[in-house]
């Protein structure tokens, strides 16, 4: 087995290579002086088993490319089988027409890491489910549900709401929600122009509770940041949130900072910036031992079904 970092999220990539006894395969990722990319594996990769590490965040594409990049070198350097290990799945918001004359986006991005050379993908709470299908070679899409379950159990106690920001979310939120026998709350959210939303009503009981909002992706932090508003109007005791992906894009750490959330819980599967780490709200637990399980599952012709 061989485990391949590319450049945007090293700290996670060695951290699932410390918890398989491996050491990352060596590599040299360049830019030309025009910005055109360059890999060159520095290792012997025929025959191996290799796991790519990237996640397609910002940049987006640059680390889209980067990722197809390697995997092109590592299947000319006739590695055995290449799964593409995304913890955060870029694109995939564009998982369907918006409009006449609109492009599917996340099929696209499918369609150029199968076309690249990858054999299978390894991912974590993809935004839409059906990009799995999207694919026509296997993917795995990890929940980071177990992983948030163990946190809430370990902080909150009782009197829990679990808050959906909007609609999609519902499944996600009641399935940690009947973990604790507790209720959920929905936000009923029109959205505006791109990048801002508007919370118009809250549905549900959510007065003197302690309410835990789940989502999958926090960006702007504008629906995330309104949904807690409108919850404390309505009398929420405490307001926390479970986020599996951080982008934290233009002013997100700060609305966050000025929000009446106490906590915001987030995974490492886009690495943190500095203003991240920096934030008093924002506390980051690392997916490195669940993508390392699922790693040692499939590199060893395991099933992965008891990691979702």
């Amino acid at each position: 087995m061989k485990i391949v970092s590319c450049n945007s999220n090293t700290a996670l990539a060695e951290s699932i290579a410390k918890k398989l006894n491996k050491k990352l395969c060596k590599c040299v990722i360049k830019r030309f002086s025009d910005m055109e990319i360059f890999v060159e594996i520095l290792e012997n990769v025929r025959g191996e088993d290799v796991f790519v590490i990237q996640s397609t965040s910002f940049p987006a594409n640059d680390n889209l490319m980067e990722l197809l990049i390697t995997i092109d070198a590592l299947k000319r350097g006739s590695a055995k089988r290449i799964t593409a290990v995304i913890p955060y799945f870029g694109y995939a918001r564009q998982d369907r027409k918006t409009g006449p004359r609109t492009p599917i986006t996340a099929k696209l991005v499918s369609n150029l890491i199968t076309n690249a050379g990858a054999d299978r993908v390894l991912t974590l709470d993809l935004h839409a489910g059906q990009i799995q299908g999207f694919f026509d070679i296997p993917t795995d899409n990890l929940y980071s549900s177990p992983i948030f379950v163990r946190d809430i159990k370990k902080n909150y106690k009782r009197n829990i709401t679990f808050v959906s920001p909007d609609v999609g979310g519902i499944t996600k939120a009641r399935e940690i929600a009947t973990q604790f026998k507790s209720d959920i709350a929905i936000m009923d959210k029109r959205r505006g122009e791109p990048g801002k939303s508007e919370v118009m009503n809250v549905i549900g009981d959510v007065k003197n509770k302690t309410c835990i909002i789940i989502d999958d992706i926090v960006d702007s932090a504008g629906t995330l940041c309104n949904a807690a508003k409108e919850i404390k109007k309505k009398g929420a005791k405490d307001i926390a949130a479970y986020i599996t992906h951080g982008v934290f894009s233009g002013k997100a750490i700060a609305r966050i900072s000025k929000s009446p959330i106490k906590r915001v819980v987030v995974t490492d599967s886009i690495e943190p910036i500095q203003s991240t780490k920096n934030s008093t709200k924002i506390n980051i637990i690392s997916v490195s031992p669940l993508l390392s399980e699922a790693i040692k599952r499939i590199s060893a012709e395991k099933s992965v079904s008891v990691l979702f």
